[in-house]
């Protein structure tokens, strides 16, 4: 097989990260390179493995989590395997763009820790490096009081629980900012709520990963994966794995002293890899069906979130802006069986007309248009996305009987928020 590596490219300005669209590829055969340099692999000890650590998924999660080890003093070698041509095809480039506040995901759990981490370590990214983003702030609407009750609940857990910033904006405030917007029992604003330019992140992720001397493997497909050494090693002496070029269909074999599961939609395949069938877990898949409206009016400038369901998949089909101004409304939940399933389902559409139009009445629907759609994998069937049943948390943990493996499950919203903190999780779970 011919594993399809980007080149070594030496130091690389932040201009030419922004600049970049795609990394050009060439076909390096059973090699790979070490601080710019190539060297043959071999097949021995964890301690002699080809590569230090093995990132499987080359999404946004994984790319921060590359690039976070390979700029490690002490890593030798980081690889990123990307089944796809090109990074970032998934969910991490079908999806709202927010950097959101942290608020939803109840006290104590990984989601809440590593979104609003990973909020400011992404503002801070953006701004080093001139990633375009924006902090536009979020209102949240209530139309009842049984939905004003959310927002109270949503506002005290914020100030008294993760301090994170919320204010309650007036009928006066409200009709002076954004008049085309209804909340008839109140609004609460999140004013650390942003957008970001979801590729040109990416982009910057994936430079900074080359410049450390990072490897990128495109049309790279995980096929299967062994310890090395005898069947009861369990990672102690490294890791084995088996490789497709997905280009030309042939196959070889890489070794790596730990591995990374951040496959996102292919995360539990990569799992049922490792462990044994009793072990096994399944996938779920939650579409997110996007609409966009190329009206100039109504005019708002502000995301707009209905207030939250309990249970519900997603967090209702809500206002979102690109870096332009241009709106568009998602995702719904759509619970489908593929993740291929990206089509937009436009019998959905007179149900997210009637969902937007509770806070955007003057809403003209002859304009709203098929857009895009996305994938959550989720752990759980119908899996809430904010508190409530079916809550189902981030998994980030070294699994248990194993060495040199972190697995990722689960990874859905707030994953692009949460990136750089996950990276900064995986680190300490790998180094303490």
């Amino acid at each position: 097989m011919t594993l399809i590596l980007t080149p070594p490219k030496g130091r690389v300005t932040a201009a030419t990260i922004r600049n970049a669209v795609t990394s050009s590829v060439l076909p390096i055969i059973r090699t790979s390179h070490h601080h710019g340099r190539l060297r043959p692999f071999s097949h021995t000890s964890a301690s002699h493995a080809d590569f230090t650590h093995a990132v499987i998924g080359g999404g946004v999660v994984g790319l921060a989590i590359a690039q976070q080890l390979a700029r490690r003093s002490s890593s030798p070698s980081t690889l990123l395997l990307e089944r796809h041509s090109a990074v970032g095809t998934e969910t991490s480039s079908r999806n709202s763009e927010v950097i959101h506040a942290g608020i939803y995901y109840g006290a104590g759990t990984l989601k809440t820790e590593l979104c609003i981490r990973g909020k400011n370590l992404l503002y801070e990214l953006c701004e080093k490096h001139a990633v375009p983003h924006k902090r536009v702030g979020k209102w949240i609407v209530a139309q009842n009081q049984a939905q004003r009750e959310a927002l109270q609940r949503i506002h005290d857990f914020c100030v008294n629980e993760i301090n994170v910033p919320v204010r309650w904006v007036s009928r006066e405030e409200a009709q002076r900012r954004e008049p085309a917007v209804r909340a008839e029992a109140g609004i609460l604003e999140s004013p650390t709520t942003g957008i970001v330019d979801s590729h040109s992140l990416m982009v910057c992720l994936q430079g900074r990963f080359e410049e450390a001397g990072g490897t990128v493997a495109l049309a790279s497909a995980v096929t299967a994966i062994r310890p090395v050494g005898d069947a009861n090693a369990n990672g102690k002496e490294g890791w084995e794995l088996t490789v497709r070029d997905t280009t030309t269909g042939e196959s070889s074999t890489i070794t790596t002293s730990t591995i990374i599961n951040s496959a996102g939609l292919g995360a539990v395949d990569i799992h049922n890899m490792i462990v044994p069938s009793s072990q096994h877990k399944q996938m779920f898949y939650a579409k997110g069906n996007y609409f966009s409206y190329p009206s100039s009016s109504p005019k708002v400038s502000t995301l707009i979130y209905p207030a939250p369901e309990p249970g519900a998949g997603g967090l209702g089909t809500h206002l979102t802006l690109d870096l332009a101004g241009r709106i568009k409304f998602g995702p719904d939940v759509e619970w489908v069986d593929s993740p291929d399933d990206l089509a937009v389902n436009s019998a959905r559409l007179p149900e997210a007309i009637e969902a937007v139009k509770k806070y955007l009445p003057d809403l003209d629907d002859t304009q709203l248009q098929p857009d895009y759609a996305g994938i959550r994998p989720k752990l759980g069937k119908a899996g809430a996305v904010a508190q409530g049943k079916g809550f189902v948390d981030f998994v980030i943990r070294k699994e248990e009987g194993y060495e040199g493996w972190v697995n990722l499950l689960n990874i859905e919203s707030p994953g692009l928020t949460s990136s750089l903190a996950i990276a900064e999780k995986v680190e300490g779970l790998l180094y303490g």
